[in-house]
């Protein structure tokens, strides 16, 4: 017989607004409890001296958290000038001081560098895996592991506000970006010593601060019907999908996880959607998502099959 799941089965995502100071572990685990939900996980990590959003997926929003891997990223962070330190922000031991200050003309010279494809060395304090351990850990044990270089993506890059001690930025990157390095970089670039003194994400992919809900206000929500209503459906992180409607038969194929022959004229449509040689799709019943699927020799393939009630 099998195991009951312990808690709720409670589907969707939750848009936290994660305060400053709090873990991303800590942060899914408290609203897994405000939920009482059998699953949850997040997508994205934000460090805990960064604030902003973290979305954190609950039961069958769960299957969706590895379609946010290539989400971009919005954050606005401040530099903190005349200070180096070992993890790039204020909690880390001091390793340089300069009387050195950029002028705002300096710091705007340098940014186009820094758009596009680049390379970028990783912090030796990240959760980065250095020979298996974790490149924070070697770190904390004095044992200075070796970063390499690797390859990055910034959309935007634009100076936000500057006075004679810090400047502030707004970023779009790509997945897998380091704030803390793109502030060592820039301050390397003008010749200064700094370190990201205020970090806040204020978007992953279709999550926004718009959506996003504070801790203690998603606590207050316990055992309140108001918790229900601020949860975010399973499909948000998908919304680069395109969706095909299913009808009942194909639908109970696919729950089943078995194969769906396509009509002619749906994989014609599917043809008009289908871009960049992308062959995922989002097939709904009624509108509530059945599964993700390949499409492949006109037949759709369940790849995630979610237990949701249409």
């Amino acid at each position: 017989m099998a195991r009951r799941k312990k808690g709720l089965p409670v589907n969707g995502w939750i848009c936290l607004d994660k305060p400053y100071g709090l873990g991303s572990t800590p942060a899914v685990s408290k609203v897994r409890w405000v939920y009482e939900a059998q699953k949850a996980g997040h997508a994205g990590t934000l460090d805990p001296l960064a604030s902003g959003v973290l979305p954190i997926a609950l039961g069958e929003a769960t299957k969706t958290v590895s379609f946010m891997t290539d989400a971009e990223k919005d954050y606005s962070f401040t530099v903190a000038f005349g200070v180096s330190t070992a993890t790039l922000d204020a909690e880390g031991e001091i390793t340089g001081r300069s009387e050195a200050r950029p002028t705002r003309e300096a710091l705007e010279a340098a940014i186009p560098a820094f758009i596009g494809d680049i390379e970028q060395i990783p912090p030796a304090y990240s959760a980065l895996k250095i020979d298996g351990q974790r490149a924070y850990a070697l770190s904390r044990a004095g044992e200075a592991p070796e970063m390499v270089s690797r390859p990055a993506f910034i959309r935007s890059l634009v100076l936000t506000a500057f006075d004679a001690e810090t400047a502030s930025f707004d970023v779009t990157c790509g997945k897998g970006f380091y704030i803390r390095s793109l502030a060592r970089d820039l301050c390397v670039a003008t010749g200064v010593e700094g370190h990201v003194a205020k970090l806040r994400r204020t978007r992953v992919g279709a999550f926004t601060e718009a959506t996003a809900i504070g801790l203690e206000n998603l606590v207050d929500l316990r055992h309140k019907a108001a918790a229900l209503e601020v949860l975010l459906p399973v499909e948000t992180a998908l919304d680069d999908i395109p969706a095909l409607a299913l009808t009942t038969e194909d639908a109970s194929k696919l729950s089943q996880g078995r194969a769906v022959v396509l009509l002619p004229s749906q994989v014609e449509a599917l043809q008009t959607v289908l871009r960049d040689g992308a062959q995922t799709v989002l097939a709904k019943l009624d509108n509530t998502p059945v599964s993700i699927c390949e499409v492949r020799a006109g037949r759709l393939n369940p790849v995630r099959v979610f237990n949701l009630q249409a």
